[in-house]
């Protein structure tokens, strides 16, 4: 047994349709109505001056007079009143003395009968109107004097227009109203058919209920959803951001309506939601986030406009951070197994040439060489991801011909650093510090060599030398992080674009350690400055709050 389908709901611009068609309809039928009685009110006020004019104008004729005054008045009367009556096409006009004995009427066989109606006021000397019912009908009579030179009363008139026939003219005018009622009723519905098929075709044929659903579902998707929204129209104002996007590109407010451009964002982030193109993960630096941004720009209608998506990658690329980290200290490690082969033949060698003091005095040397940076860096550094992070960075750049150092009055115990100041963030903002200055030492004495090579005089470390040297203590309540190298020095007017996505002074692509280093920095409301270091090369300084009661 098939089950029937229940009804499937009326659209909303179906529904819409049917009550405008009612209300045109019952708009249409008012207007018929008021314009029948209108008519119907004047058509039986016309009727009226029309009979009242043709009963005075036969009242004051001297024909009349002067035949009420015969004999035989109604040899003279009953011409003219069919005449008259014929003339203007009144239903009848009827001539009577004063006691309404009739003296012309439309059917002869009534002359000489009395009138059926009211003559008193006539009598009077008074012209009235009345609807009464006479031997022709119901009709609209007008019955006035006919008086002489004495205003005597000698005569009556009565003219009149039957009911009948003043329906029948309205019937006319009826149909005429009835048409154009009809074709006022045809072209409403057509224009409220058109109306509303546009808003069918918006609405996508869906009702109010299912209207006022997916409106609820659409606020709670953009107030549910973790990927930043914004709708930016044509004119680049922000038509809708969802609570993800404020957060993301940190507004403390709604900003609907406001211009991109008047958010405060970096400049590269703003011309990437400002611009009508597409965008398809792009990354874009805040002062406290990694973005990816993807535009999507938004055709048809009157106005153009852009849907904005926004990815927060900030945890994405500092787990990325630490895995270039841990992917240096094996390539550290194996640089190091590498060194430690060709060490071991070394030493075996020297015992098989019969030479053990000078295999011994080689193989103690390097292990007092090592155990020394590493004694040095385990008992000036409590917090273990920094000591592993250093003892890696050292062999990264031992293998690269460059000396890590660090300095005597380096001192972070064991506990100092808050939870609030993540290691993760620590290995972003010293392990990129540190991989700038040995790539910076690196390139000045490779600089330096050549120079050596072609006969110029060059400042600057011996070729194959180099150094690093690392500062890392909490002094002041505050943790302090200095980095300086050997190398070229970095330019005091270019200091500031250092810290912007993409600059680089190597290959393109590059241009991204110092910019997450300078925003790990602001997120923990700490400052980094530039200066010239000793040695010639760049000196980066960090500065991070440490909570009150740290020991300095």
């Amino acid at each position: 047994m098939r089950i029937p389908r229940p009804p499937r709901p009326r659209s909303l611009a179906g529904q819409l349709f049917a009550m405008q068609v009612a209300l045109v309809a019952v708009v249409v039928a008012g207007c018929a109505v008021f314009a029948y009685l209108t008519d119907r009110e004047q058509a039986e006020d016309a009727a009226e001056e029309r009979v009242t004019a043709a009963a005075r104008a036969i009242a004051d004729a001297p024909t009349v007079r002067a035949a009420a005054r015969s004999e035989n008045p109604s040899a003279a009367l009953q011409p003219y009143a069919e005449q008259v009556r014929r003339d203007t096409g009144i239903t009848f006009v009827t001539i009577m003395d004063p006691s309404g004995e009739r003296w012309a009427h439309r059917n002869p066989e009534e002359i000489g009968e009395q009138f059926i109606g009211h003559i008193a006021p006539a009598l009077d000397g008074r012209t009235f109107t009345e609807t009464h019912t006479g031997t022709l009908g119901r009709s609209v009579r007008v019955v006035t004097p006919v008086l002489d030179g004495d205003g005597e009363v000698v005569a009556l008139v009565s003219a009149g227009l039957g009911v009948e026939e003043i329906g029948d003219r309205l019937a006319g005018q009826l149909a005429a109203l009835l048409a154009v009622a009809a074709g006022a009723l045809v072209l409403g519905g057509l224009g409220t058919y058109a109306i509303n098929a546009r808003l069918r075709r918006h609405t996508h044929g869906m009702d109010a209920r299912q209207l006022s659903r997916l409106h609820d579902y659409h606020e709670a998707t953009l107030h549910a959803v973790r990927e930043g929204l914004l709708l930016i129209d044509g004119e680049g104002r922000i038509a809708l951001i969802n609570d993800a996007g404020r957060d993301l590109l940190g507004l403390s407010r709604d900003r609907v309506g406001e211009r991109v451009a008047d958010l405060g964002l970096p400049e590269p982030l703003t011309a990437a939601l400002a611009s009508a193109g597409p965008r398809v993960d792009e990354v874009h630096l805040t002062d406290v986030r990694i973005l990816v941004v993807n535009c999507s720009p938004v055709s048809g209608g009157e106005q153009h406009g852009t849907v904005v998506t926004l990815r927060d990658h900030t945890e994405l690329q500092a787990l990325a951070g630490e895995l270039d980290s841990v992917r240096g200290f094996a390539e550290a490690l194996r640089s190091q197994a590498h060194e430690a082969a060709n060490r071991l033949h070394a030493v075996v060698s020297l015992i098989e040439l019969g030479r053990a003091d000078e295999a011994v005095e080689f193989a103690t040397a390097e292990l007092r060489l090592a155990q020394a940076l590493t004694d040095r860096v385990v008992g000036a550094v409590g917090e273990p991801v920094l000591a592993a992070l250093l003892l890696g960075k050292a062999a990264q750049a031992n293998e690269r011909g460059v000396e890590l150092v660090l300095t005597e009055d380096s001192r972070i115990d064991d506990g100092v650093l808050p939870p609030a100041l993540p290691a993760r963030d620590l290995v972003t903002i010293l392990g990129n510090l540190v991989d700038n200055a040995v790539d910076a030492a690196v390139d000045a004495a490779l600089d330096h060599a050549l120079d050596s090579a072609e006969g110029v005089a060059a400042d600057g470390p011996e070729p194959g030398g180099g150094r690093v040297t690392v500062t890392a203590r909490a002094v002041g309540g505050e943790l302090l992080l200095r980095v300086a190298d050997t190398g070229a020095g970095l330019d005091p007017e270019r200091a500031e674009d250092a810290f912007r996505r993409g600059w680089s002074t190597k290959a393109a692509g590059r241009g991204l350690g110092l910019a997450l280093v300078r925003q790990a920095v602001r997120r923990h409301g700490g400052t980094i400055g530039t200066a010239r270091a000793p040695g010639g090369g760049a000196e980066f300084t960090v500065r991070l709050p440490l909570p009150a009661g740290v020991p300095a």
